[in-house]
């Protein structure tokens, strides 16, 4: 599936995390090689594998791309909970850089805090392949309701 075909989906409730990841064949999130392995409306996990190009000048994973990854999978999350109710879109990104990395898999997990009528709040926690705390941040997202 790629941007061209968008209409072929009623929601994000719809897909599943392979075809999450055959619907951002395309966009930002595949430059980056994002993975999507569990969509749910309480949980969404992601994975990618850390190059050179995501890094800064430093030789580290650039904070950007944290930062992409947690406003992703938050707003996928909450697209899938919210449903054919409508979209929804992220209207702040707060991210911390805990621990640099270089190399490796890591593993994005967002998870409900709030979710109301019409406003959602998600967190997400990146972890490396030893499982320890790389970066984490919440998304606040605005549930905008179809014209029906």
């Amino acid at each position: 599936m790629t941007q061209h075909d968008r209409s072929e989906i009623g929601s994000l409730a719809d897909l599943t995390p392979e075809a999450m990841t055959r619907f951002s064949e395309g966009y930002f999130t595949d430059l980056i090689g994002l993975k999507y392995t569990e969509t749910s409306p309480d949980r969404v996990v992601a994975e990618w594998v850390v190059s050179p190009q995501q890094h800064q000048p430093a030789g580290i994973v650039n904070g950007g791309v944290y930062c992409t990854v947690i406003e992703t999978i938050a707003s996928v999350g909450g697209g899938v909970w919210y449903g054919d109710r409508g979209n929804v879109v992220g209207v702040n990104n707060n991210t911390d850089f805990l621990r640099a990395v270089r190399e490796g898999v890591l593993r994005a997990v967002a998870t409900p805090l709030h979710r109301g009528r019409s406003q959602q709040l998600w967190q997400v926690v990146i972890t490396d392949e030893q499982e320890r705390v790389v970066a984490r941040g919440q998304v606040r997202l605005q549930n905008l309701a179809s014209a029906e």
